[in-house]
């Protein structure tokens, strides 16, 4: 991994970020104790959006990956830059945010109401993280030089945070059952 990319140090800035995001939680929770599951679910809401943005972006980011993988030497340098971009994604923003997602929710739970819809929500967020650490370890396989798919592949693996978007968005909102 070349052109500057320090994982090591983009894993230890989202943890920092996390915390920090906690603490503010906390320290809201403190200071406005009586709004404090607004505040918690405005978190929620922002991290959410972050974390989406991560798997959206990064199926994207691994078709043109791929598709610099086969053009063999041609495409090295290219390969390269989308290393460190999918490196800095995934461990600055999509973690992070994902796992600030998973606190703050856990953290509604009491206030939303378990029903149905929950249920539902809950096994497509499960369907969100385990896609998350799917392209998490397809990244690694991407950056020795080992697609896990081909461009189409991943232009169709593109889909999967969508559908699980959607049904998530639906089961909050409309909470058909």
């Amino acid at each position: 991994m070349s052109v500057g990319a320090k994982p090591a140090k983009a894993g230890r800035s989202a943890g920092i970020f996390a915390a920090v995001v906690l603490a503010v939680i906390v320290a809201i929770a403190v200071f406005d104790g009586s709004n404090w599951p607004v505040w918690v679910k405005a978190v929620h809401v922002i991290a959410v959006i972050s974390w989406m943005v991560g798997l959206l972006y990064l199926p994207r980011l691994y078709v043109y990956h791929s598709e610099a993988l086969e053009l063999g030497i041609d495409g090295e340098s290219r390969a390269s830059m989308l290393e460190v971009m999918e490196v800095r994604l995934i461990k600055v923003i999509a973690t992070p945010a994902m796992l600030v997602s998973w606190i703050a929710g856990l953290a509604l739970i009491g206030f939303a109401g378990i029903s149905g819809w929950f249920w539902v929500k809950l096994a497509a967020v499960l369907g969100l993280t385990v896609f998350h650490f799917y392209l998490a370890g397809a990244r690694k396989k991407l950056a020795a030089g080992h697609p896990v798919r081909s461009p189409n592949g991943w232009r169709i693996m593109n889909e999967v945070p969508t559908l699980l978007l959607i049904l998530v968005v639906v089961m909050v909102i409309v909470k058909p059952f």
